[in-house]
């Protein structure tokens, strides 16, 4: 995952695609997913903290998938569907708070 975020990270630098989000290109808004490119970008940048910040759901995703090879993935599939639905939906609402925040649609 390092190697990806640095090579994401110097891809990005050397050509700017702009805003890769098709609901943000559309509509302005931000969806739940928004910052995932940049969360790897930032951190292989050397900037973890710009990275966690453009989006948290994004880094603990990737975090689980790289940890769920260690035993940690039984844990999640131990619960019933409706929890991981819930706790899902409850994510992307999170994430999609935080992102209208972050991009300024939303003032706290």
């Amino acid at each position: 995952m390092a190697v990806a975020a640095v090579g994401v990270s110097w891809i990005h630098r050397l050509h700017d695609p702009g805003v890769l989000c098709p609901l943000r290109a559309l509509t302005g808004l931000p969806c739940p997913l928004c910052g995932g490119t940049t969360v790897f970008a930032e951190s292989g940048a050397g900037h973890p903290v710009r990275g966690a910040l453009a989006n948290p759901l994004a880094l603990t995703g990737a975090a689980a998938v790289a940890l769920a090879p260690l035993g940690l993935g039984g844990r999640w599939w131990a619960l019933q569907p409706k929890t991981r639905a819930r706790m899902l939906g409850a994510a992307l609402v999170g994430s999609e708070l935080w992102q209208l925040v972050r991009f300024g649609v939303l003032r706290v």
